[in-house]
This record gives C-alpha cells, sequence and structure tokens, in this order.
C-alpha cells in the first residue's frame, strides 16, 4: 500500500468519524433542547406593527418565541414512525 492511499484512507476514515461525532452531539442537543429562537422575532415573540408605534405576535412562531429544531422534528417523526410500527 503506497503512503498516499494510506493517508487517503485514514483522513476519510477520520472524516466519517468526526461527522459521526457532530451528529451525535447535534441529536443530544436536539434532546435536551428541542426548541430554539425564533429568528423572525430573535425569541421575543413579538413583533412592531407595520405603523411601527404597537406590537404584534410573531406570525412565524405565533407569540412563543420558539422553533422546534430541525433535529428534533426528524426525531419526532422517528418516534412516532416507531409507535405506529408496533
Amino acid at each position: 500500500m503506497s503512503l498516499v492511499a494510506l493517508i487517503t484512507a485514514g483522513g476519510t476514515f477520520l472524516l466519517i468519524v468526526v461527522g459521526a461525532a457532530i451528529s451525535g452531539l447535534y441529536l443530544l442537543v436536539c434532546r435536551i433542547w428541542p426548541f430554539r429562537a425564533c429568528k423572525r422575532c430573535k425569541g421575543l415573540g413579538r413583533l412592531h406593527a407595520p405603523s411601527g408605534k404597537a406590537w404584534r405576535d410573531c406570525p412565524r412562531c405565533k407569540g412563543t418565541g420558539r422553533k422546534l429544531r430541525i433535529g428534533r422534528r426528524l426525531w419526532n417523526h422517528a418516534e412516532r414512525a416507531k409507535r405506529n410500527a408496533i
């Protein structure tokens, strides 16, 4: 085996291990903290009305200031599929 092939194989393996570790940590974060701050209202749950004088609920998060993370949506979907398969 040549040195270049060994380095390439080692690099590929390292890339797979790092990718799996990052994915595992993200799933752990989604399990512990399922919500993130709404990007539109920055977690406040309210926006200025078009006139600029009054407040109104954020339409994206419906006034909660929180949105469900994508990873948590996938987690919930997998749990629901597992529960319905039984």
